[in-house]
């Protein structure tokens, strides 16, 4: 096959393999959503429950801009189950039910880490690809604006 766009090979495949270790921190903090969106309990329930909503359909359509990426380089995707579990560098979300507040504190940690993982990325990808390191800037940007949301929630 020929490299897309005639980017370098080695550039092509680096941006694939920086994609793919975001694609499986975003699918993994969409279902941490969920997860919480599930398992919320008290006073602040309703409010969270549906914050949770809205970032979770970011989250989705983060992935999805992020997998369409890396299919326009020329590669497949890999959103499986077991390929996010294996390559996801966030820590496993609390089981069971939680406090709404720790619920939003928990996912916040969560995407805090996140987008420290996606910067380090920006900077790769800035070197490798504009325009994934475009994508990546903007994903950063909305995901750290759901994280402030939620910090807003839970600091005194």
């Amino acid at each position: 096959m020929t490299e897309p766009y005639g980017m370098d090979p080695t550039y092509r495949q680096r941006t694939v393999e920086l994609l793919q270790s975001q694609l499986s921190n975003l699918i993994d903090l969409a279902l941490m959503g969920k997860q919480a969106h599930w398992n919320l309990r008290g006073p602040e329930f309703r409010a969270i429950h549906l914050q949770l909503d809205e970032i979770v359909a970011d989250l989705r359509l983060h992935s999805d801009e992020v997998a369409e990426r890396i299919l326009t380089l020329g590669d497949p995707a890999d959103g499986r189950a077991g390929t996010v579990s294996a390559q996801s560098s966030l820590p496993a979300f609390p089981e069971g039910y939680l406090p709404a507040l720790g619920a939003a504190k928990e996912l916040a940690d969560r995407m805090d880490l996140a987008v420290r993982k996606m910067r380090g990325a920006i900077g790769q990808l800035g070197e490798l690809d504009p325009i994934s390191e475009d994508l990546a800037i903007g994903i950063s940007a909305s995901v750290e604006k759901h994280q402030w949301m939620l910090r807003a929630l839970t600091e005194k």
